[in-house]
């Protein structure tokens, strides 16, 4: 009997999460235009308004999603020392 249980659990499971899924990739595969990033829409409007002008930066990390790859990887590396580490750094006293 529980393995009965189990299958329609995962059959159920089945049926509520993969048309989500393909439901979210439709609606985010909609979007008229990329969407605006903080730099654009927030500081360089308020530079603008101060007579400032954007400069391009010391080091260019191009085009594309590299630098949020760079904060993928330090954020897993992070966790996985804090993960290491754990019963020293909530050790008390």
């Amino acid at each position: 009997m529980p393995e009965r249980k189990r299958k329609w659990r995962i059959l159920l499971m089945h049926t509520i999460i993969l048309p989500t899924l393909f439901f979210g990739i439709y609606f985010f595969s909609l979007a008229p235009k990329s969407w605006e990033g903080v730099d654009e829409a927030v500081v360089e409007k308020i530079a603008k308004e101060h007579g400032r002008e954007a400069r391009e930066p010391l080091i260019d990390p191009g085009s594309g999603d590299l630098l949020l790859f760079g904060f993928l990887l330090a954020g897993a590396v992070g966790g996985f020392a804090a993960g290491y580490y754990w019963r020293e750094l909530t050790k008390k006293g």
